[in-house]
C-alpha cells in the first residue's frame, strides 16, 4: 500500500508539472500584459503558494539534517569510521565535478556556442561578489552560536556541530544514552513531517513551474539557443550517462531502478532550484527507497547538497567557452585544465555562499583572463537552466551516498530492488528491531 501511494504521488507530481507548464506558456504567450492575471495570478496566487511550499520544504531542512546526522553518528559508534565516510564523501563528489565539468569544455569545444555571435555588451553590466578566502571559508565552518547557525541556515556549520554533538553522546555512555533516544524519537516525528509536506508537492510544483514560464517565458532562450542546448546536452551526459555508470559499477545497482526510485526527488529538485530545500525529500528516499543507511545517507546527502555542484560545474564550463567565444578570446590547453581545476575546487571553497553558482563562475573567469561583464549575456536563461542543474546535482548526492554505503557495507538490497521502497519484511524487521543505541 505505502508503495502504491508512494508511485501515485510521483505520478501526481508529474501532473502537476505538466499542467504548470502549460499554463506558465499559455499565460506568458497570450496574457503577459493583462494587469489582473499578472497581478492576482502569477505575482498573487502562484507566487504565494510556491514560496509557501518552498519554505515549507526549508523549514525542515535543518532539524531534519542535525537529527538525522546526530543518529547517524551514533550508530556508527567509531570516530573512524566517521572519518573514513567523510574523507569517501569529498573524494568523490570533488571527482565527480571535476569529471561534469571536463565532459561541459568538451561538449562545449566541439560545438563552440557563441562563436561568430554578435552581441552588444555596452549595456550588460554585472558585478561579481567577492569570492570568500579559504581561510575564512575553513574558520567559518565552525559555528561560534550554533543556534544562529541553525536560523541562519549555514548548512557546514550545522552539519560541523552535529558531527561534534554526535560524537560526544557517543563518548558520554549510559548519559549519552537517554539523549539519543530522545533523538531517535525526534527523528520519527520529523519524518512524518516530511510526508505531509510531500502531500502538498503537486500542488507546490504546480505553482513553481506555472509562474516559472509566465515570467520568462521561452523568448528568452531563442537567442541564445546555442548556450542553452550545450548546457542541456551536457547536463544529460553526465547526470544519465556518468552517474548511470557510477551507479552500476562502484555501487552494483541497477540504474534504470536508480533513476526510478529518484523521480520525486529529481521532480521537486527541478521545480524549487533548491538542493537545500530538496534535503528532507533526498534524504527519505535514499535511505527509505535505494537502502542506503542512516548512517551514511545522513552525512552524504546534507554534504552533498552543500559542496557537490556537478550540475553548476557544467554550467561554468560551457558559459566559460561561450562568453571566450563572444568576446573572441582564444582558450589554450593550459586554460581549460585551470577551468577544471577552478571549477571542482571552488565548489568546497564557496559552499554556502549566497549566489554561489555566479561567485564560482566569476572565479572561473578571471583565472583565465576572461571579463567578468560576460557573465550579463546567460543570466536571462539561468533561472530555467537553474531548474536542470539542481536535479543533477541532488541525482549526483543521492548515486554518491548508494557508492559509499556499499564500500562500507551499508547498503540494503533487498531495500533497492523491491518495487515501492522498503518490503514489507524489511518494514516488519524495522520496527521489531530496538531503536539506536550505544554500542
Amino acid at each position: 500500500m505505502a508503495a502504491g501511494k508512494r508511485l501515485g504521488l510521483t505520478m501526481k507530481i508529474m501532473v502537476g508539472m505538466l499542467l504548470g507548464l502549460a499554463l506558465g506558456i499559455l499565460v506568458n504567450l497570450f496574457l503577459a500584459d493583462v494587469p489582473f492575471v499578472q497581478t492576482y495570478l502569477v505575482d498573487g496566487l502562484l507566487k504565494i503558494i510556491g514560496s509557501v511550499f518552498v519554505a515549507a520544504l526549508k523549514m525542515l531542512v535543518v532539524p531534519l539534517v542535525f537529527v538525522s546526522l546526530v543518529g547517524g553518528v551514533t550508530a556508527l559508534g567509531d570516530v573512524k569510521k566517521l572519518g573514513r565516510i567523510g574523507l569517501k564523501a569529498i573524494a568523490f563528489y570533488l571527482c565527480t565535478t571535476a569529471i561534469a565539468v571536463t565532459i561541459a569544455l568538451s561538449v562545449a569545444v566541439a560545438v563552440s556556442p557563441g562563436e561568430g555571435m554578435n552581441v552588444s555588451t555596452g549595456a550588460a553590466e554585472f558585478k561579481a561578489k567577492a569570492p570568500p578566502a579559504l581561510s575564512d571559508v575553513i574558520i567559518n565552518m565552525v559555528p561560534s552560536n550554533p543556534v544562529q547557525a541553525m536560523a541562519q541556515g549555514e548548512m557546514l556549520q550545522v552539519i560541523v556541530f552535529a558531527l561534534l554533538f554526535g560524537v560526544a553522546i557517543t563518548l558520554a555512555g549510559e548519559r549519552g544514552r537517554h539523549v539519543l533516544n530522545f533523538f531517535n524519537d525526534l527523528d520519527a516525528v520529523i519524518m512524518k513531517m516530511v510526508d505531509f509536506v510531500m502531500e502538498l508537492a503537486p500542488i507546490g510544483v504546480f505553482a513553481l513551474i506555472a509562474r516559472t514560464f509566465a515570467t520568462q517565458g521561452i523568448d528568452l532562450i531563442l537567442p541564445l539557443a546555442g548556450y542553452f542546448l550545450v548546457v542541456v546536452g551536457a547536463l544529460l551526459i553526465h547526470g544519465l550517462g556518468t552517474l548511470s555508470v557510477i551507479v552500476r559499477l562502484l555501487a552494483g545497482l541497477n540504474p534504470l531502478r536508480f533513476f526510478s526510485k529518484m523521480r520525486p526527488v529529481m521532480l521537486f529538485a527541478f521545480s524549487t532550484s533548491s538542493s537545500s530545500a530538496t534535503i528532507p525529500v533526498n534524504l527519505k528516499t535514499v535511505e527509505k527507497r535505494l537502502g542506503v543507511d542512516n548512517s551514511v545517507a545522513s552525512f552524504t546527502v546534507p554534504l552533498g547538497a552543500t559542496i557537490n555542484m556537478d550540475g553548476t560545474a557544467i554550467m561554468q564550463g560551457v558559459a566559460t567557452v561561450f562568453i571566450a567565444n563572444v568576446y573572441a578570446v582564444h582558450l589554450t590547453m593550459g586554460d581549460y585544465l585551470s577551468v577544471i581545476l577552478t571549477a571542482t575546487l571552488a565548489s568546497i571553497g564557496t559552499a554556502g555562499v549566497p549566489g554561489v553558482g555566479l561567485i564560482m563562475l566569476a572565479m572561473v573567469l578571471g583565472q583565465v583572463g576572461l571579463p567578468v561583464e560576460g557573465i550579463a549575456l546567460i543570466i536571462g536563461v539561468d533561472r530555467l537552466l537553474d531548474m536542470m542543474r539542481t536535479t543533477v546535482n541532488v541525482t549526483g548526492d543521492a548515486a554518491v551516498s548508494c557508492v559509499i554505503a556499499r564500500s562500507e557495507g551499508a547498503l540494503d538490497k533487498a531495500v533497492f530492488d523491491s518495487d515501492g521502497g522498503e518490503t514489507p519484511e524489511v518494514r516488519a524487521q524495522a520496527h521489531a528491531a530496538p531503536p539506536r543505541t550505544l554500542g
